[in-house]
């Protein structure tokens, strides 16, 4: 599943809850269950001061640890300084959630919302009006503002600009609010209407619109072009979801005709998704009936081996980015290819996440995700990290360096003999860090998108876009008139002046990004990608790690 990094905090945790998980692992439908053994369509309910005497829906009476929990929640109610703010209902949630984050850090509850989020995520698709969006500080002041919009959708046609600024959604002031909550005021269901406000960058004005939500496409595949002379890159970012195996097909035939000879699969920033489908990609590249996946589950059902059915291999030489946002299924994909010694990996240690969770809907349009197996690479290394000692904090973030982790790791062989490790993700043949961006370059991301801003518009003096796009060097004098212009983002023209390389490769994004949209911008920040260029390189390498595996049966 994909991998998701948001961390519930429970304000109780209750052990009985997760005594009564393990106790019903298998979760049969069809049988009576406890109830709060969070059986699909179980639940339970308070009436009055007394929760031994709480009937269940069905009229019978709850079970003991049901009674316990009821009376540890009427107990909270009544006691607590701050109980009568406090819901049954969120008491319920936390000891869910308390129970299930006990036992690992991927078994999780979503609560409604969270759910049709997370569906949504699967089939790669959302409900909204189609714009991007990112919050911005100008004078002390939060704001979301539109960066594109996707074509076809209802922002497209109110043709909302690089620029403008969201004012309120349907009577709610969002003027000051951040992109995260305006994106869900934005998000519902398909069909239904909604009143936007926004305030035009070109004129500062404000104008209303009545917009009806869409179901968004989201490819899991934004772009696929020739990055290089004979070199194809596909950038495989966005998750693995129902359509990314007919996607990768597509980009390749695209790129086959266009002259590819080679091809770089960017991995990076992939947390993972539908595991069929990177099965789908990886046996592009493998002989039919090489291992590609083993899964080692609690039970003999939950054992599973996936096996490459693909007679016509791709037979080109394949590199893979990775880094420690690369989890699940598109580490499959990188220990698959690199056990097999079909592809090179570059970039960091991938992130480690190797267990298998079952997905199941509950009542009140809820769900839950359940460890249930763990992911095995073809020579038989485990994916997964150590979460065993660790915080839940430190396991998301790696604060937590491998060495500091007391664990044996696992020694296995590639086909050519290689060594590689099981139990911390993939780590790459070619080890290379993505410099982070400093205080300073973090500082200037949002002068450089009010100048861009301005640029669009007309209001920079001398510069237009076919200037800005054809002449780094007037973009970057201009710009750093701007900032003298605009002391209130409290840059010190020493800065500007020291981050000139940064600045145009980032400007330039910018207002790419405002004329051609997020995909065509992204292609600027390749040209300027250490492990990019370093997985271009070392395609040779690949070419000749492919051909000595191919010889051995």
């Amino acid at each position: 599943m994909k991998l998701r990094s948001r961390l519930f905090h429970s304000s109780i945790a209750l052990f009985c809850v997760a005594s009564s998980l393990t106790a019903q692992a298998r979760f049969p439908f069809d049988k009576p269950v406890e109830p709060f053994s969070i059986s699909r369509g179980t639940f339970f309910e308070v009436s009055g001061s007394d929760p031994a005497n709480a009937l269940l829906p069905n009229g019978e009476r709850p079970s003991k640890i049901a009674t316990e929990i009821l009376e540890a929640e009427e107990l909270i109610r009544k006691q607590h300084i701050d109980g009568k703010k406090v819901t049954f209902q969120s008491m319920t949630r936390s000891a869910l959630v308390g129970a299930l984050k006990s036992l690992d850090p991927h078994s999780d509850f979503y609560d409604a919302d969270e759910w049709r989020e997370f569906l949504e995520e699967e089939e790669s698709t959302y409900a909204g009006i189609g714009t991007t969006i990112a919050t911005y500080t100008r004078n002390g002041v939060d704001s979301t503002y539109i960066l594109g919009t996707f074509a076809g959708t209802a922002a497209a046609g109110a043709k909302f600009k690089y620029g403008d600024r969201f004012m309120n959604i349907n009577g709610t002031d969002v003027s000051e609010m951040e992109s995260d909550d305006v994106r869900e005021l934005l998000r519902g269901a398909p069909g239904t209407t909604l009143k936007v406000t926004v305030e035009r960058a070109a004129t500062g004005k404000l104008e209303a619109f009545y917009l009806r939500r869409g179901t968004i496409p989201q490819p899991s595949i934004p772009d696929a072009y020739i990055v290089r002379p004979t070199v194809g890159y596909v950038a495989m970012t966005e998750g693995f979801t129902h359509t990314t195996g007919r996607e990768f097909d597509d980009a390749v035939r695209k790129l086959t005709t266009q002259g590819m000879k080679s091809l770089v699969i960017d991995l990076r920033g992939n947390g993972g998704g539908i595991v069929d489908q990177s099965i789908k990609v990886a046996e592009r590249f493998l002989p039919r009936g090489t291992t590609i996946l083993t899964q080692k589950g609690r039970s003999r059902i939950d054992n599973k081996v996936w096996k490459s059915n693909v007679v016509n291999q791709l037979n080109i030489p394949v590199v893979l980015l990775v880094d420690e946002d690369t989890a699940s299924a598109s580490e499959i994909v990188a220990g698959a290819l690199q056990d097999r010694d079909r592809a090179l990996i570059v970039g960091t240690r991938t992130f480690g996440k190797g267990l298998v969770q079952s997905v199941m809907d509950l009542p009140g349009n809820t769900g839950m995700t359940l460890t249930s197996a763990r992911y095995l690479t073809p020579s038989g290394r485990s994916i997964q990290r150590d979460y065993t000692s660790v915080g839940h904090y430190d396991y998301y973030k790696h604060s937590t360096q491998t060495a500091a982790i007391d664990r044996p790791f696992v020694e296995t062989r590639t086909v050519t003999n290689r060594k590689v490790f099981g139990g911390d993700g993939i780590q790459p043949d070619e080890i290379v860090e993505r410099p982070a961006l400093t205080d300073a370059q973090v500082a200037l991301q949002e002068p450089m998108f009010f100048f861009a801003r301005d640029v669009v518009n007309g209001r920079v003096a001398g510069l237009d876009v076919e200037i800005a796009l054809a002449d780094t060097r007037a973009l970057s004098v201009a710009f750093v008139k701007f900032m003298a212009a605009n002391r209130g983002f409290n840059i010190a023209n020493n800065v500007v002046e020291k981050e000139s390389a940064f600045l145009a490769n980032r400007l330039k994004y910018e207002i790419v990004l405002s004329q051609f949209g997020v995909t065509a911008a992204d292609r600027v920040l390749l040209e300027d990608d250490v492990q990019a260029a370093k997985a271009v390189a070392s395609l040779p390498r690949a070419a000749e790690l492919a051909r000595v595996s191919s010889s051995i049966k």
